[in-house]
């Protein structure tokens, strides 16, 4: 696992939530809300950043990451440039490492990375000079830090704290990175309970997801819940695991406002979004009064400035 401290302890990249401490979770946590915006507010800016020059680099499509990182940096002041690498000259045959090394001779000092590919944000970190810093907005299907951070800054905003918490993951979890990703943040938080509940041809080896809960049917799954998070479901899953198809999906794993109903009454919705509105849930349940999917989509800035503040604050340390 690549080291993602510096010399001095403080954090300088973030690939994984793997490995960190709890209070290095707590602190980013708390940063966090400090930049946290409510609907009708003006947004909180700073100069923290000015001077910062943060190059994205997506290799896969992506809508609210993408964006909310650049207002992240922006917001705290520093230069922003956004690449799809389908567009680039990686398309030409270049290298992510020749693109990094042009971008980091023209002074960028943190690589903002998405890749389908395992690994190569370690690799890439491993060959950046010692003043820049790599961030994940979603490797493969291993890890999503910082949607793992807004997710678990969403909870502790509507359920005060993790501790206490039966959390429910639904859905693909076998190539779900977020799904990953919350599993990591939710027991370094120390979650009563985590439940995986997912069809048998989506549900991860038992090498993984370490002391959850497993259920393949959604009911049982959801009985007594405090948070129910909802996975995206890829279509052309339907076809490779075996899986029926979306309505049929639907029929037996989609979230109703019936199948909620045995979770507790006060139990929270969450979605990483893109969603499939009838498919993994329903309209009634992702719009409704027990929905927090808004609230992430806020956080997702607040976390990201946060954390850019962080690796940024240790520069030449």
């Amino acid at each position: 696992m690549i080291e993602q401290r510096r010399g001095d302890g403080s954090l300088r990249h973030l690939i994984t939530l793997e490995g960190l401490r709890r209070d290095e979770v707590e602190a980013l946590l708390q940063h966090s809300q400090r930049y946290v915006c409510l609907a009708g507010q003006r947004p909180v800016r700073g100069t923290a950043l000015r001077g910062i020059q943060i190059a994205t680099l997506f290799t896969e499509p992506s809508t609210r990451t993408r964006v909310s990182f650049e207002l992240a940096g922006r917001r705290l002041g520093a230069d922003v440039i956004n690449l799809e690498l389908q567009l680039s000259s990686r398309v030409k045959g270049e290298s992510m490492l020749d693109t990094i090394y042009t971008l980091q001779a023209l002074h960028f000092d943190v690589f903002v990375i998405r890749d389908a590919e395992p690994g190569v944000l370690a690799h890439v970190a491993q060959h950046v000079g010692p003043h820049v810093s790599v961030l994940s907005a979603g490797e493969a299907h291993l890890a999503h830090p910082t949607q793992g951070l807004l997710d678990a800054l969403t909870v502790r905003q509507h359920k005060g704290r993790v501790e206490a918490l039966r959390i429910a993951i639904v859905g693909d979890l076998l190539h779900s990175r977020v799904a990953r990703s919350a599993y990591h943040v939710f027991r370094l938080l120390e979650a009563r309970e985590i439940r995986l509940i997912a069809p048998p041809g989506l549900m991860p080896g038992p090498d993984e997801f370490a002391g959850c809960a497993r259920f393949t049917t959604l009911e049982e799954g959801l009985e007594g819940v405090d948070v129910v998070m909802m996975l995206r479901i890829q279509k052309e899953r339907f076809s490779a695991a075996a899986l029926p198809d979306g309505a049929e999906y639907f029929a037996r794993y989609g979230l109703t406002a019936q199948r909620l109903a045995r979770a507790h009454a006060d139990a929270i919705v969450m979605h990483p979004q893109p969603m499939n509105r009838g498919v993994e849930i329903a309209s009634e349940v992702a719009d409704g009064p027990q929905s927090v999917i808004r609230s992430q989509v806020s956080n997702g800035v607040a976390v990201r400035m946060a954390v850019l503040e962080t690796v940024a604050a240790g520069r030449g340390a």
